[in-house]
This record gives C-alpha cells, sequence and structure tokens, in this order.
C-alpha cells in the first residue's frame, strides 16, 4: 500500500471508532446509569396518549439499548462491521419514529451526527478498513 493510502484507512478508522464511542456510551449509559426502567418512565408518559403498552415499550427499549451498546463495540474494535451499521441504521429509524411521536419537531443535536457517521460509514467500502479484526481475520467478502 502506498502512503496516500493510509489516509482513506485512517479517516475510515477515526470515523469507525468515534461512531463506535458514541452508540456505546449511549447504550451503556442507559444500561447502566441512567437504567431502563427511568429510560421506559421517560418515554412512557408522552407516549400513553397513544395507548402504547408497557409491555411493549420496555422490551423496544431494551433491545434498543442493547443494540447501541454491543453494535458500537463491534465498531470500537472492526468486527462485523456491515451487520453492525444494519443493526444501528434499523435503530436509528426506530428512534427517529419514536421521537416523532413524541415531538414532531424534536431536537436532532444528538440524532443528527450518529446518523450522519452512519451514512458515511455506509458508504465507505470495507475493503478500506485495513485497521479492524475484520481485516485481520480476514471477515467478509470483500477482504482479500
Amino acid at each position: 500500500m502506498l502512503n496516500g493510502d493510509y489516509n482513506d484507512s485512517i479517516g475510515l478508522f477515526l470515523i469507525r471508532t468515534v461512531t463506535g464511542i458514541l452508540f456505546f456510551f449511549q447504550g451503556y449509559d442507559k444500561i447502566f446509569n441512567i437504567k431502563i426502567k427511568n429510560v421506559v418512565a421517560t418515554f412512557n408518559d408522552p407516549l400513553n396518549k397513544f395507548r402504547i403498552p408497557l409491555a411493549i415499550l420496555k422490551p423496544l427499549i431494551t433491545i434498543s439499548s442493547v443494540i447501541e451498546l454491543l453494535c458500537g463495540l463491534l465498531l470500537i474494535i472492526g468486527l462485523f462491521r456491515n451487520p453492525a451499521l444494519m443493526f444501528l441504521a434499523l435503530n436509528m429509524i426506530f428512534v427517529a419514529f419514536s421521537f416523532s411521536f413524541i415531538k414532531p419537531m424534536w431536537d436532532m443535536k444528538f440524532y443528527f451526527p450518529r446518523m450522519i457517521f452512519l451514512i458515511i460509514l455506509l458508504f465507505c467500502l470495507p475493503g478500506n478498513d485495513i485497521f479492524s479484526l475484520d481485516w485481520i481475520l480476514k471477515i467478509g467478502q470483500f477482504y482479500p
């Protein structure tokens, strides 16, 4: 690889790692610091008017938080990059849908950077991501 070719790989490593850190700590915070029951309580009040039962809300918030935690970790270490990105993209759709129910004009200051980072990563070829466990272990069809 030529010296200039490493710039793409370093840039991809940086955005993948930062995106992973953002999602990992968001999931970690909801699961271990704030606790799922408090997150559910926060969303339960505004969603009561739509009659969404707690029996559905709690598992969805738990699944969303676990996806953020695990997929964030996978992005940080660069393992199963594409499946992690797909799960996070689906999670972002769920979050956008949920927040739009609560308040149609919601503040996107935390959502928007994560969405942009995910879109960038989805457009980047995994074959350029040489600073990852996927590359080292030759996981995936795009790696030589």
